[in-house]
């Protein structure tokens, strides 16, 4: 097995075991051997964190180990990401992402947004107890094509109907898909409150954001 082929098995093997000090060292080896960062991101990183989904999915892994294996790729991203926008590399797209107004929860906000990373969008993270004003703000600053609002309460999901009511009035709706998640949140829910899709957890919101924009898995690769 070459040293490349070594590195990039490495780079899968620790990023779906969340072993962060390894990615991050093999990450720089890599860099060292002159392996383009593209390859890394998307023949090591980009898979694992797939897989990590799967086994998600499958009932195999929890948040815990969804977590660790996020912050693991994040560790990897953090030295890739200058590289990659040097190289003229441009994302999938752009996705702004926040937890509404009254609510200062962002774990599950933060996974999203790695895995997004990951997936090769630019994401755009407002923060937690953002107003409506604010998400209305970054989509006229950033023009992202989609919106991602969390909330991890019953009494600040209500939020969610207001903000993207204040999206509509900008003028701003037909150009964003919105998606709305976070522990007390339902399907039905997201449809009461005008949004155009619900995911339940970080590896479903990066399918279903690929899904509402039609990027296939080739496209988004």
């Amino acid at each position: 097995m070459s040293q490349r082929d070594e590195i990039l098995d490495g780079l899968y093997d620790n990023t779906l075991d969340g072993q962060a000090g390894p990615v991050v060292e093999l990450t720089r080896r890599g860099l060292e051997l002159g392996i383009d960062p593209l390859d890394m991101l998307f023949e090591a990183l980009i898979p694992a964190l797939e897989e990590v989904g799967r086994l998600f999915e499958a009932g195999e892994y929890f948040v815990p180990e969804m977590l660790v294996a996020a912050r693991a790729m994040a560790g990897a991203m953090d030295i890739l990401k200058p590289l990659i926008a040097a190289s003229g590399a441009k994302p999938v797209g752009t996705f702004v992402m926040g937890t509404v107004q009254g609510d200062i929860h962002d774990i599950g906000k933060n996974l999203v947004n790695i895995m997004l990373e990951g997936a090769g969008f630019q994401v755009v993270d407002i923060g937690v107890n953002a107003p409506p004003e604010a998400f209305v703000e970054a989509i006229r600053e950033h023009q992202p094509q989609a919106v991602g609002m969390s909330a991890f309460l019953t009494t600040t999901m209500t939020m969610f109907k207001p903000t993207i009511e204040a999206i509509k009035e900008a003028g701003l709706r037909e150009q964003v898909k919105i998606l709305v998640g976070g522990a007390p949140v339902t399907e039905e829910y997201a449809q009461i409150c005008g949004a155009d899709g619900y995911a339940p957890d970080a590896s479903s919101a990066v399918r279903l954001v690929k899904q509402l924009l039609g990027l296939t898995e080739a496209a988004a690769a």
